[in-house]
């Protein structure tokens, strides 16, 4: 997996532009290409929005995340 695409959920709302930036990564990483020629560009972008409503929709309806209890044990 790409390194450069952090996680994102966590307890506080995600911002659209860190969303994005996340399907753009990916889609660079999946396809190959930083920038892609004329031929594939819309593709490309329908990739990255497709991703990043996916990615939306996915942190929209996930539990909140569980806390690790204090104390010890385990």
């Amino acid at each position: 997996m790409c390194r450069s695409i952090k996680t994102l959920r966590g307890s506080e709302p995600v911002p659209d532009d860190d969303v994005r930036a996340a399907a753009l990564q990916f889609v660079r990483k999946v396809s190959g290409y930083r920038q892609p020629s004329a031929a594939n560009r819309a593709a490309f972008d329908a990739a990255v929005e497709q991703v990043a409503a996916s990615t939306g929709h996915l942190l929209e309806h996930l539990a909140a995340p569980r806390r690790a209890a204090s104390g010890g044990g385990g």
